[in-house]
């Protein structure tokens, strides 16, 4: 496997290490060749990990970031597979989709002849999410998030870019949250929660 440059930016050439990962990125070349063409004017946005999700737990590897936040809120016990020190890009449901609203509104001058855009995100480390919860919702509720390391979830998770500089996404406008806590307090604002 190719290792990943500490951090990415806007030049960084996609290397795709998976099919999902590969058939993106030829979504991405389709949208920019069409869009070049005239039969399109199309806008690629690429997107961060989304946390704090709202639904329930699923197989997905990035499940956990999720879930390590939500279901202790809610009083259900959740299972953390990576160490604390394991770090990933995020972004909340609320700024990805002013990010999509925003993207589809920006002129077609704005994106230029590059189409393809990372969001900015934040970079976040799991402790640091699970401090956040406990200065946020207390000892009880983050006592309700179990450590338990899966290789598997590991392997995939530490393969994934963590560090990004999104300076054409901030030129153009877009925002992200500035931490942690502010990722957990979005999603209790959104749903309602009373800590």
């Amino acid at each position: 496997m190719t290792k990943v440059p500490d951090v990415l930016d806007d030049g960084t050439a996609p290397n795709p290490q998976s099919s999902y990962g590969a058939q993106k990125v030829c979504c991405e070349y389709l949208v920019t060749d069409y869009s070049r063409k005239g039969f399109i004017d199309g806008r690629t946005v690429r997107l961060p990990t989304i946390s704090v999700r709202p639904g329930k737990p699923n197989l997905a590897a990035s499940s956990f970031a999720s879930g390590i936040i939500r279901e202790p809120l809610n009083g259900v016990t959740a299972i953390c597979p990576v160490n604390r020190d394991t770090s990933l890009w995020l972004l909340s449901p609320t700024k990805v989709i002013e990010s999509l609203i925003y993207a589809f509104e920006l002129p077609s001058s704005a994106w230029g002849t590059k189409r393809v855009l990372n969001l900015p995100g934040i970079t976040v480390g799991v402790g640091d999410m699970i401090d956040s919860l406990r200065r946020i919702a207390g000892d009880k509720v983050a006592d309700l998030i179990q450590m338990q390391p899966d290789p598997r979830i590991e392997a995939i998770v530490l393969s994934w870019p963590a560090r990004f500089k999104t300076e054409r996404a901030y030129s153009l406008g877009f925002s992200t949250e500035k931490d942690a806590e502010s990722l957990i307090r979005a999603y209790i604002e959104d749903q309602g929660i009373k800590v």
